[in-house]
């Protein structure tokens, strides 16, 4: 297993009224994050916050190239980003005890703290289609380029791990520094990693190994 010290390349926030990060997106120029009560998205470039939608956002983001995709407590949101509208609901596999998802080939990729796994589930319905095992808590899911990352966040200390997505393996880990936590995880499609800080109330954008 290689393993590096992440590199934080910048920090966002923190966000007035966010008192904890709970899930990470991005649509291809905002980046998107679970702020509790609602969902906020900032423009990477500037770090400004440029627009929110008014609905719970607990835990994991993500989005589909259309939808927003939200966790709050025991459910799944299904949302329209130009209009906010909720458009579908379905069960979440944790039943609260979900911490990050990510979007990939038609399926969405739930993180469980708790339980140390990353479910695949169909969009459409919540049913769990398989699971893939980690040694660690899931804080944050994304996929890019074919590669499946995971954060974790345990006994106070997180890391970013690539893992085998058919056995659960370890392949490569990021340590995060010190006391810097990882809730929420997002690759941008190419170099950069977008990571929520939980109750630091930021979002950090970390540089992603080739």
């Amino acid at each position: 297993m290689k393993t590096s010290q992440a590199e934080i390349i910048r920090e966002y926030g923190p966000f007035e009224g966010a008192r904890n990060i709970g899930g990470v997106t991005y649509d291809g120029s905002k980046v998107w994050f679970a702020a509790g009560e609602n969902l906020r998205a900032l423009d990477p470039e500037s770090g400004t916050e440029i627009t929110a939608i008014d609905v719970a956002a607990h835990a994991g983001t993500a989005f589909d190239g259309r939808y927003l995709f939200q966790i709050a407590e025991d459910k799944i949101r299904k949302i329209d980003p130009e209009t906010g509208t909720v458009v579908a609901t379905i069960p979440a596999p944790g039943k609260g005890a979900d911490s990050g998802m990510a979007w990939c080939e038609g399926s969405l990729w739930v993180g469980q703290y708790r339980e140390n796994c990353i479910h695949q589930i169909d969009p459409e319905t919540g049913k769990i289609l398989r699971t893939i095992e980690s040694k660690r808590h899931v804080t944050g899911v994304t996929w890019v380029d074919g590669e499946l990352w995971h954060a974790t966040w345990e006994d106070d200390k997180s890391d970013l791990r690539r893992i085998d997505p058919k056995t659960g393996d370890v392949l490569e880990r990021l340590d995060m520094p010190e006391d810097t936590g990882v809730s929420g995880l997002e690759s941008d499609g190419g170099d950069v990693f977008y990571a929520g800080g939980g109750s630091s109330g930021k979002v950090r954008a970390i540089r992603r190994p080739r």
